[in-house]
């Protein structure tokens, strides 16, 4: 799969007629940008091709439907004030953009050294990352943000998948509703886990729609952990971060696991 010949399926699976197409060869880019809106999403198709190389017509799809529910929720009026159940925090790693296509900052709030957190409307389908402008226009305070995403998140229920590997137990939350991974900011849930893990508890999130948490009980267990979430953030639509994390304290302390050793902070 070349680049010209990804761009050439793209414009073939996306045929909306005030939809135009910007291939940058020298970026190996491709943007897909609304006319009547003047908004659009760049996509780099490097990172398309790698999945490609895997998942075949799956990653296309994939592409597909992100172009299109963003190009939508772009030409569609979005309002923050009666919508506040809507609203949730969602993880994204440090290299995510603080901007938006449009140059607006987006709010956002520091969480650990790997990780930012982003605010989201929901819109069903998909979800609209909040910026400055959408919160200026309705008088809405930060504050007023992360408190109605803190509680929205809290609420959000929890489908749990629990598997013994080596003698270490592997909790998986896998909801597929989009905010798996912003799990890891509910206290009282991280709290409650703590409360029964017998060794080490760890946590990961490697990409958006996973949140890991581990008894990590012997050695062994940290090698597992450094591989699986490898290998999620290696797949996963929206890669967070590969590192994991100890939680002790109601902190969270990024570690780097090294072979065969306990991990080293």
């Amino acid at each position: 799969m070349t680049s010209r010949k990804l761009v050439e399926i793209l414009k073939e699976k996306l045929t909306q007629p005030q939809w135009q197409f910007d291939f940058d060869r020298k970026k190996d880019s491709l943007r897909i940008e609304d006319s009547t809106t003047n908004k659009g999403v760049t996509l780099s198709l490097p990172g398309i091709i790698a999945k490609w190389e895997t998942s075949k017509e799956k990653a296309i799809n994939e592409v597909v439907y992100y172009v299109e529910e963003a190009l939508i929720v772009m030409s569609e009026k979005q309002e923050l004030t009666g919508k506040e159940k809507s609203i949730f925090p969602v993880i994204r790693s440090t290299s995510f953009p603080t901007e938006s296509n449009d140059g607006i900052p987006l709010c956002y709030s520091e969480h650990t050294a790997e990780t930012r957190i982003y605010y989201a409307l929901d819109l069903g389908n998909t979800y609209r990352l909040i910026d400055e402008k959408m919160m200026e226009k309705e008088n809405w305070t930060s504050d007023q943000l992360k408190e109605v995403s803190s509680f929205n998140i809290r609420s959000l229920k929890t489908s749990i998948k629990e598997d013994n590997v080596a003698g270490n137990i592997f909790y998986f939350l896998n909801a597929n509703d989009g905010y798996d991974a912003s799990r890891i900011l509910n206290e009282s849930l991280l709290q409650s886990f703590e409360e029964k893990i017998e060794g080490k508890m760890a946590v990961a999130v490697p990409h958006q729609d996973v949140l890991i948490i581990v008894d990590v009980r012997n050695n062994t267990g940290y090698d597992i952990l450094a591989q699986l979430t490898m290998s999620f953030f290696a797949s996963g639509t929206v890669p967070i971060t590969a590192l994991s994390f100890l939680y002790e304290n109601k902190k969270l302390e990024p570690v780097f696991i090294l072979g065969k050793n306990k991990p080293q902070k």
